[in-house]
C-alpha cells in the first residue's frame, strides 16, 4: 500500500483545496490529511483563520477523499508523522516549491500544481469587510495599539479622539490616521467600533456613549472600576447585538489559552493553589501613581492575575481579602487572597515595587511555572515528582500582544459573536466587582501602620 500525506489549513474551503486533494488521492492508494490547529495557526502568525479547527476537519471528511486526517500542532511534526505513518509520499501545493525538499530524506517529496485565481485569502478579502476601528487616546497604549492593528486583516485605524485637539493632531500625523478630532459625535461617525485607551475613570462615558452610538467596543483593561457599570455596559451591548470586548491580551494569548486547556484536563491534577504577581518600576510622574485618576498597583495591574485566576479556578470565589501599602493615597503595593472550597489563590501587585513577576499553579499530581513576564506567555513547564516527566512548552508571542485581542475583537464582529469563550462577560463583570471591592475598602488590611 502506497501511503500519501498532505497538509493544509483549509480555511473556507473551496474548489483548488478540492483539487489538490484530488491529486494527492490519485498519487497513492491511502491518504492522510494533516489539518493545522488553531494554537498552530496563530503561533506562525495565521490571525485571519475564518473557520475553526474543528470546521475544518469536517470540510476535509465531507470530500470522501481522506482515508485519514490528523491534526499538525506543532514544528516538525511532519517528520514524525512521516515516520509513524509509514508514508512514502509527501505531497503539497506547488506555491512551497523548495520549502520542504528536506523531507525527501524520509519519503519523497512532490509539489502539485495550485489551482489558479482562488486561494483562501482570496476568499477572505472578498467575504470580509473592512472595518474602521477609532481610537479613543493618544497615550502609551495607544501608541502600541496602531502597529499591532496592521498585523490582522480587515482593519483599519481611521479616526482618533482626544479632549486635547493638539495631542489628536500629533497622534494621527504619527501613524498617518485620515481623521482626528476633539469633537466626539464627529470622531464617531468616521468609525464602525472603537477602541478605548482613556484613563480608567473615563471608560465607562466613553464605552456607554459609543454602545448607544451603535458601534462595537473594545475597552482596555481595566474594563470599569464597578460591578453595576459593568453590568449595565453588557446589557447595552447585549439589547443592541454589539460587541463589547475587555482588553485583557493575556485571555487572548494562544499559549496562555493552551495552558489554561491543560489544567483543565487534569495533566497536574486538581488545582488547590494559584500564584500571581506582576510589578513594575515606574515613575512616580506618571497617571499610575495619581489617586485622583484612580492610580495604584490594584487599578493598574489586578486585572491580568485576578483574569488568570478567574480561568483557572473558576467564578464561584467564597472572599477575597487584600494587604496594601499606601503611599502618597496610593497602594504601591497589595496581595490579595482569594478562598475557593477547594483551593486558594493570591495574586502580589507592586507599582514601586519589585516582585518575581510569575506564575505558579499547583496541583495534586505536579504544578505548572510560567516564568516571568508570566503575561506574555511564551514559555511554561509542566513540573512533577519525577522529574523524568517534566515538560518544557514554548511559543511565540509576537509584539506586544495586541493583535491577538484585535484579531478576537474583529472576529467576533464579523462574525457576529457578542460572547467570546476566551474571556465572557460574566468573568469581566467579576473582574469589576473584585476591583470595586478593593476601592470601598472591604476587608483591606493596611501595612504601614
Amino acid at each position: 500500500m502506497r501511503k500519501v500525506i498532505t497538509y493544509g489549513t483549509y480555511d473556507l474551503f473551496h474548489q483548488g483545496h478540492l483539487n489538490l486533494l484530488e491529486k494527492a488521492k490519485a498519487l497513492g492508494d491511502y491518504l492522510i490529511v494533516g489539518v493545522t490547529s488553531d494554537n498552530f495557526d496563530l503561533d506562525r502568525g495565521k490571525l485571519n483563520v475564518r473557520h475553526s479547527v474543528l470546521q475544518r476537519i469536517e470540510a476535509v471528511k465531507n470530500t470522501g477523499l481522506a482515508d485519514e486526517i490528523v491534526i499538525e500542532d506543532y514544528i516538525g511534526q511532519k517528520i514524525d508523522d512521516i515516520q509513524r505513518y509509514g508514508v512514502d509520499i509527501f505531497a503539497i501545493g506547488s506555491d512551497w516549491e523548495g520549502k520542504f525538499d528536506y523531507l525527501n530524506e524520509y519519503c519523497k517529496v512532490i509539489y502539485l500544481p495550485r489551482t489558479e485565481g482562488i486561494s483562501s485569502t482570496q476568499l477572505r478579502a472578498e467575504s470580509q469587510n473592512t472595518y474602521k476601528i477609532g481610537v479613543i487616546g493618544s497615550g502609551r497604549i495607544a501608541q502600541r495599539f496602531v502597529p499591532e492593528s496592521e498585523f490582522v486583516s480587515s482593519v483599519s485605524v481611521s479616526a482618533v479622539y482626544n479632549p486635547d485637539e493638539s495631542e489628536a493632531i500629533a497622534f494621527a500625523n504619527k501613524f498617518n490616521i485620515d481623521h482626528y478630532s476633539s469633537d466626539f459625535n464627529g470622531f464617531l461617525q468616521n468609525v464602525d467600533c472603537v477602541y478605548i485607551a482613556s484613563p480608567h475613570l473615563s471608560h465607562y462615558e466613553y464605552a456607554k456613549q459609543v454602545l448607544l452610538a451603535n458601534k462595537h467596543v473594545l475597552c482596555e483593561i481595566p474594563l470599569v472600576l464597578s460591578e453595576a457599570e459593568s453590568r449595565e455596559l453588557y446589557a447595552i451591548a447585549s439589547e443592541r447585538n454589539l460587541v463589547f470586548l475587555e482588553a485583557s491580551k493575556t485571555a487572548f494569548c494562544p499559549a496562555f489559552i493552551h495552558l489554561n486547556n491543560m489544567i483543565k484536563s487534569g495533566v497536574i491534577g486538581q488545582v488547590v493553589d494559584v500564584q500571581a504577581s506582576l510589578s513594575k518600576l515606574q515613575e512616580r510622574s506618571l497617571r499610575e501613581f495619581d489617586s485622583f485618576q484612580a492610580g495604584g498597583s490594584f487599578t493598574e495591574l489586578a486585572p491580568l492575575p485576578i483574569m488568570a485566576i478567574i480561568k483557572i479556578l473558576g467564578m464561584k470565589i467564597n472572599d477575597v481579602e487584600f494587604y496594601s501599602r499606601i503611599d502618597n493615597e496610593v497602594d504601591i503595593y497589595t496581595k490579595a487572597i482569594f478562598k475557593y472550597d477547594a483551593a486558594i489563590a493570591t495574586i502580589t501587585l507592586g507599582l514601586g515595587v519589585k516582585t518575581e513577576g510569575n506564575l505558579v499553579i499547583s496541583g495534586t499530581k505536579g504544578y505548572v511555572y510560567v516564568p516571568a513576564p508570566w503575561w506574555k506567555t511564551e514559555y511554561f513547564e509542566l513540573r512533577f515528582e519525577d522529574q523524568n516527566l517534566n515538560r518544557k512548552f514554548f511559543y511565540p508571542y509576537f509584539g506586544d500582544g495586541l493583535r491577538y485581542e484585535i484579531q478576537e475583537f474583529i472576529s467576533m464582529i464579523d462574525m457576529s459573536r457578542i460572547k467570546s469563550f476566551k474571556l465572557n462577560p460574566d468573568e469581566s463583570i467579576l473582574i469589576s466587582r473584585i476591583i470595586e471591592k478593593y476601592i470601598s475598602k472591604t476587608k483591606v488590611v493596611l501595612l504601614n501602620g
